[in-house]
């Protein structure tokens, strides 16, 4: 077995995320049976001596057969009715099926602004700690009752790589309904007409040069793609990742043997740069010639107001904004030195042609982060 899969198996900190199709059933809502397995090997991993943390997405899903409804719905209101009638059998299940080991479990509802407020953020550090530190199991799940469209996460995917970054974990698990990655999508031959084949492991960028990722399936908002984008997240972080089956969730549990494995970039990102790239809300973005994309994206430069092609949003100094260039495309993101009034009597202009209170980078090199 590869060292990285040691390294997962042997992990002192999880975050374990659990898919919705993993724990729900459109037609009957919760599979009690489905999550009485899985608290079975997570209390494995605790016996041996893992602190585990779980991400549960499920809630929406929970909601769907006691409503009467017949599909995930799609718009807000009804999303957030079903997570409402969910979230409470979906904890309930949870603490259920604990107490079969005597576990007492707390559930932590949150959302992306809980990650962007760097107040909330200390508060969501501070009670997941305090409840590691009392032996409880925390369940984490985003809070859909309240959340919107402009302040969710998307997937619990991306939710699970934050938390572990929250919690620093020395590992993240994501148990799905996939049992790893893939070249291609497995019940499809690809285009040369042969199976798509199971990635074992990603070290970098390069292994994964053709893989065509997907969207998630009737329950939930995930797939492929949000998994990759949770890998690369926690990889950020220093994080390493195992992709599997829920149906696997024993041996992913016990030894890393199944799925595909993600390596933690060599270098962690610090704090403040994990927060500008991942964790803070955008308040506007900064529209860049090809020649300002160069040096502050590809060469770690200040962004200097000759560069600005157009400022959009209501952004005030020390708000995070995203760097887009001509085409559109998300490029990095940076907190900006000015607010949204002064960027707009600055872009284009040198900086000898501003005044002397208007000379700084608008962003500094220091707060940049390339995405």
């Amino acid at each position: 077995m590869s060292e990285l899969r040691n390294v997962i198996a042997s992990a002192r900190s999880i975050v374990v995320k659990i898919g919705s199709s993993a724990v729900t059933d459109l037609e009957t809502g919760l599979d009690r049976d489905r999550l009485d397995a899985l608290v079975d090997a997570l209390e494995d991993r605790m016996r041996a001596g893992s602190d585990v943390v779980v991400v549960s997405s499920g809630a929406i899903g929970a909601g769907i057969a006691p409503l009467g409804l017949r599909k995930r719905p799609s718009d807000l209101a009804t999303k957030q009715a079903a997570a409402s009638v969910g979230q409470l059998a979906l904890a309930h299940a949870w603490g259920t099926s604990f107490t079969r080991y005597d576990r007492v479990v707390g559930q932590v509802l949150l959302t992306a602004d809980d990650f962007s407020n760097r107040v909330h953020h200390a508060n969501a550090q501070r009670t997941l700690d305090r409840l590691r530190s009392l032996h409880a199991v925390a369940v984490v799940n985003e809070n859909d009752t309240v959340a919107t469209n402009e302040i969710r996460f998307g997937d619990n995917d991306r939710l699970a790589a934050l938390v572990a970054h929250l919690v620093s974990a020395d590992a993240l698990l994501l148990l799905s309904d996939v049992d790893g990655l893939y070249t291609g999508d497995p019940r499809r031959p690809g285009p040369d007409g042969e199976p798509a084949r199971l990635i074992e492991q990603v070290d970098g960028p390069d292994d994964l040069d053709g893989v065509i990722a997907g969207s998630g399936g009737a329950l939930g908002t995930g797939g492929m793609a949000s998994k990759l984008a949770a890998a690369r997240l926690a990889s950020d972080s220093g994080v390493p990742v195992l992709l599997a089956s829920a149906a696997d969730a024993s041996a992913a549990l016990r030894d890393a043997s199944v799925g595909t494995v993600f390596a933690a970039r060599p270098e962690r990102l610090s704090a403040r740069r994990f927060w500008v790239r991942h964790a803070a809300q955008a308040h506007g973005r900064l529209v860049l010639d090809d020649g300002a994309v160069t040096a502050v994206c590809l060469r770690r430069r200040s962004l200097l107001a000759a560069g600005v092609v157009e400022a959009v949003g209501n952004f005030s100094s020390g708000d995070v904004v995203d760097l887009v260039d001509l085409a559109g495309r998300t490029r990095g993101r940076g907190v900006v030195g000015y607010d949204a009034d002064d960027v707009a009597r600055m872009i284009g202009k040198s900086t000898d042609d501003l005044p002397p209170d208007l000379q700084r980078p608008i962003i500094h090199a220091d707060h940049l982060v390339p995405v």
